[in-house]
């Protein structure tokens, strides 16, 4: 059978990509710019006639070729081709190359920690580890990987697998031992759950103890930079879009971040609360784009606050051609059928009026809606997201809200911090924000010690919003190159009194200085070592070590 006679799009061309003949679904697949006669390499761009599978582009049109050579000698070098639409593999080709640009970031991030990074399947089959483990443990970072951790602990490399530890107890584990090496290390070994809730992988992060001058301090390094790279992991498996307008660094927004993560694979209404200010837009925005109608549908977003009553009911259910003084004559629609297969974001949803609760419900609760002058009723694949800053739950025991409404909504709460109680994310943000503000001015300005010391230390009733209304302010109004504590506004000084870092003593001198005025008072007080053990409520032995340390001495007796 010829391949002209398949019923894809089918064409031939001999070795110098003369195209011999075409059928009729290739005729119609190239919209008739592509005739017997053309050169093939000439009408698509990337032809090729070296490989069996290639994309090719006719214009501003991509399709995926299909080519075999005929091996009948009476052809004289036929090449046969079928062709089809290209746009979907061309998306997957990319999408495989950001996935690939990812994991070599994430392969560079784990590569430049100074911690040993070890990283295990389920089985505790050596999957990769980086050069910092060499330091540790004095063995090439290559002979780890591939082995089993039960074969390293038979050999001696290992003296306890923390990989074992973590498949039993199906949690963080944290081992201090002593290494190949003889060094003290902790390691700490966290799980990496797939969506089953089984074990995919370990991470384990090892420390240098040696290194350290506060165990406990260090500890909760490690998890924490444990955590990170968990968090790191699962977000490029899980995700490849990136969002600008994210900027946290907090435990309590990496955890609600995540949870909306999970929360934007499902069709649940989610309710965001919060202080006014604290980003319940952004937690909307971000909840779009990580979700699956982020390439179905738009984003829609409306304050139920900002607008009268029956401008409101308009605007989200649209009218018919005259249904009011005024109204346009080919009618218009309304937001939720704007927001079809998309999100409505339903911002401070507190203030909907109660006679338009009703209809809001029914959306809800029957998926369709009417315009306002209608007598038909459409079929609406909303996903709505509510925020507010008010406590439903006392307005619907005031009557002000109804508690059906309350309850369709309330599905799944998520709260979203007030930024007093995120400080790690408020110097990333202030960073974010001069960085914006210097490109829409086109400044170079930047934050100094003091100012971002007046920024973690500050309350910020008003949150994000407040932080960056008060950034623009001084980048605009305050002439210096690099902004000061000195350059904010008497409202913020008032009451804040600013104490220079370097009046600090560090945390030791600080411990060494009270404990020789201590020892200082107690020679003159006592007259032996051992009465100054026992009020300082210590071993005689430490006293001696601390006084000798101290240059003290007791008159009375030779210590």
């Amino acid at each position: 059978m010829s391949i002209l006679h398949f019923p894809f799009a089918s064409f031939t061309t001999d070795h110098e990509t003369t195209i011999q003949s075409l059928n009729d679904a290739a005729f119609e697949l190239f919209q008739g710019k592509v005739a017997a006669g053309d050169k093939a390499d000439s009408v698509f761009s990337d032809f090729r006639t070296d490989q069996e599978t290639f994309l090719g582009k006719l214009q501003d049109r991509c399709f995926l070729f299909f080519m075999r050579k005929t091996n009948d000698p009476s052809s004289h070098g036929i090449f046969n081709y079928i062709a089809v639409q290209g746009e979907e593999y061309a998306g997957m080709k990319e999408k495989i190359k950001e996935l690939n640009k990812s994991n070599r970031e994430l392969d560079a991030i784990i590569e430049s920690s100074y911690d040993g990074i070890y990283i295990t399947d389920h089985e505790g089959n050596t999957l990769k580890t980086n050069s910092a483990i060499e330091r540790i443990s004095g063995i090439p970072k290559h002979y780890y990987i591939g082995k089993n951790v039960h074969d390293l602990m038979k050999r001696g490399i290992l003296k306890e697998s923390v990989t074992t530890k973590v498949l039993k107890a199906k949690k963080t584990v944290n081992v201090v031992q002593k290494n190949f090496n003889q060094k003290k290390t902790v390691m700490t070994g966290s799980p990496i759950f797939n969506e089953n809730g089984e074990i995919e992988k370990i991470v384990t992060n090892i420390r240098d103890l040696s290194e350290l001058n506060e165990l406990h301090e260090q500890l909760n390094e490690v998890q924490q930079l444990n955590k990170k790279y968990e968090q790191q992991l699962e977000r490029l498996k899980a995700y490849t879009k990136e969002d600008p307008e994210v900027v946290i660094k907090s435990e309590k927004m990496l955890d609600l971040f995540n949870t909306a993560e999970r929360l934007a694979q499902v069709d649940t209404t989610v309710l965001i609360l919060g202080e006014t200010g604290v980003g319940k837009d952004v937690l909307a925005r971000h909840l779009y784009r990580v979700s699956n109608r982020y390439d179905s549908g738009n984003f829609i977003k409306i304050n139920c606050g900002a607008l009268p009553k029956d401008l409101l009911e308009s605007e989200l259910f649209g009218y018919e051609a005259g249904a009011f003084s005024g109204a346009s004559r080919s009618g218009k629609p309304g937001l939720f059928e704007m927001a079809d297969r998309g999100f409505l974001f339903m911002d401070e949803v507190g203030e909907m009026p109660e006679p338009l609760q009703v209809k809001f419900l029914r959306v809800l609760q029957e998926k369709e809606i009417q315009r306002i002058g209608g007598t038909k009723t459409k079929k609406v694949d909303v996903r709505v997201i509510a925020a507010t800053n008010k406590d439903l739950k006392k307005m619907v025991k005031e009557g002000t809200f109804r508690e059906d409404l309350y309850y369709r909504l309330h599905v799944v709460p998520v709260f979203v911090p007030p930024l007093r109680e995120r400080k790690e994310d408020i110097l990333p943000l202030v960073q974010s924000l001069v960085n914006k503000y210097n490109k829409k001015y086109e400044m170079n300005k930047t934050a100094d010690r003091t100012l971002t010391e007046f920024f973690l230390r500050y309350h910020w009733p008003g949150n994000v919003r407040e932080l960056s209304n008060l950034v623009e302010r001084m980048m605009i109004t305050c002439p210096a190159k690099s902004l000061s504590f000195g350059d904010l506004p008497d409202e913020y000084k008032e009451g804040y009194e600013y104490v220079p870092e370097s009046t600090l003593l560090p945390l030791k001198k600080s411990v060494e200085e009270a404990e020789k005025k201590v020892l200082s008072t107690a020679v003159k007080k006592w007259s032996t070592t051992y009465e100054i053990a026992e009020h300082l409520e210590t071993s005689q032995a430490t006293v001696v070590r601390k006084l000798k340390k101290y240059g003290l001495s007791i008159d009375t007796e030779t210590l």
